[in-house]
């Protein structure tokens, strides 16, 4: 559900190319001073990404949603820099983004209506996000976005939700050890993006320190999500019923992301990614999707290992 997730894991967020100034040389009769005329190209104010990734489980907030056959999670982001400065605020943005997942099992398919299929069976997933990203203090970015997760092959009801996010460059701070730490909180406003029985709020924390190693970057994602007012449950076999969870689970790997220098910058900056990630789930998401919550796509456990590989251009 965001790419979140992904893992949406920290890698494409602002990618800004800066195009190089044309040298004109104008030409003048033998004894004439000759004068250079420079055009100077200004930099865009709209930039962006797009990609798409390939995963072995599909994870979003710790929750399980499919594991089998092939998953494919394409994405495009556009950014307008709506102003740039020296004073308490640095930048402001409008972001905007859509996400989705592609499942070759046609995860759920109709299961909103009762089964019966959809006519878009293995689109599974697609998500609109919109937000305003304030970076101030020059290091500091709060990003409040509004999201709406859709099941084109009707496998849930649309979900809509707030998001607040900040994160903190500790880069000059902390130099090559840096830990890039984040938080976010979203509040559920229509739908279930979690697994218990009300509309909730959802918490994350995490860090994601990188270390350059020529064209390759290795970056060491940690992250925790947490939840109240029934965001995450956990089935009690007992009563029938869902109880509460706040732990929901947390998740480290590392992510190897290699910069593909010798496509010319004219075509943007193109970047290959390969990645893993170790899930240990808490009460409210070990048993999501198994035959005893009506789920037909996992058995209960609180281990998952989740493998990944993209391809992506930001320009």
């Amino acid at each position: 559900m965001t790419k979140h997730s992904l893992a949406k894991i920290g890698i494409l967020s602002t990618a800004i190319l800066t195009i190089p100034a044309l040298c004109l040389a104008g030409t003048a009769a033998p004894g004439k001073e000759t004068k250079a005329v420079k055009e100077s190209i200004k930099e865009s104010c709209i930039t962006g990404d797009l990609g798409i990734n390939i995963v072995s489980q599909y994870a979003s907030r710790g929750v399980i949603f499919e594991n089998q056959s092939a998953i494919l999670q394409p994405y495009a982001d556009l950014y307008f820099k709506l102003y740039e400065g020296t004073g308490f605020f640095n930048k402001i943005s409008l972001n905007l983004g859509i996400w989705n997942s592609f499942h070759s099992r046609k995860t759920d398919a109709g299961a909103v209506f009762g089964g019966g299929g959809s006519t878009t069976n293995s689109w599974y997933e697609f998500d609109f996000t919109a937000g305003v990203a304030f970076t101030f203090a020059k290091n500091f970015t709060f990003t409040p976005s509004y999201y709406m997760f859709l099941s084109p092959n009707d496998g849930f009801s649309t979900f809509e939700g707030l998001n607040l996010a900040l994160t903190y460059d500790d880069t000059d701070l902390l130099g090559k050890f840096a830990l890039h730490p984040h938080v976010t909180v979203m509040f559920e406003l229509q739908n279930k993006a979690g697994t218990g029985k009300e509309e909730g709020v959802y918490y994350e924390v995490g860090i994601a320190p990188s270390v350059p190693a020529g064209p390759v970057t290795f970056t060491f994602p940690i992250t925790a999500g947490f939840g109240s007012g029934d965001f995450y449950g956990s089935l009690n076999t007992a009563k029938g019923t869902l109880d509460n969870e706040a732990f929901g689970y947390v998740s480290a790997g590392v992510t190897a992301s290699y910069a593909m220098k010798f496509v010319p910058e004219c075509y943007g900056a193109w970047t290959a990614t390969a990645g893993y990630t170790y899930y240990y789930l808490g009460e409210g998401t070990s048993d999501f999707n198994t035959a005893p919550r009506g789920g037909a796509v996992r058995d209960e456990n609180h281990n998952e290992h989740i493998f990944s590989g993209g391809l992506s251009v930001a320009f």
